[in-house]
């Protein structure tokens, strides 16, 4: 496996997830993030059980840390950078307060945008942005 800064562990049927994924994709020029599917190998083999099974939480392999939530999409915002990196300032809001609302969110994913039949696949130009 291509070592990477992060990779980004997703529900790979969630619309909202899929969505995040099409959204950093084209804003990460500095090609730190790699992107892989609770429901793949790679999650099986670098997370415990209890994290590949919670599909309401977006994982994120940092630097051989596992963060969770809205730490997880904070640190992805910061890596990809520009003025993006700006967001590390929502660190301020403390975690269990910035979690709740991560919390809320996933828990109506699935209703207010959709579910997928399969995990999405890469495009040809993104294949070595994905792992399995």
């Amino acid at each position: 496996m291509q070592e990477k800064n992060l990779i980004l562990f997703f529900d790979g049927v969630c619309g909202l997830c899929n969505g995040l994924v099409d959204w950093l994709l084209p804003r990460d020029p500095r090609d730190r993030l790699r992107f892989a599917t609770l429901q793949g190998t790679t999650a099986a083999k670098l997370l415990p059980p209890e994290l590949v099974n919670d599909l309401d939480t977006v994982v994120v392999w940092h630097k051989g840390k596992i963060l969770l939530r809205s730490d997880a999409i904070l640190v992805c915002l910061s890596e990809i950078g520009g003025l993006w990196s700006l967001c590390s300032v929502l660190k301020i809001i403390p975690r269990p307060i910035r979690d709740a609302v991560y919390r809320l969110i996933a828990h109506y994913r699935y209703v207010w945008f959709g579910k997928r039949q399969t995990c999405r696949l890469p495009l040809p130009g993104e294949r070595l942005k994905f792992l399995d």
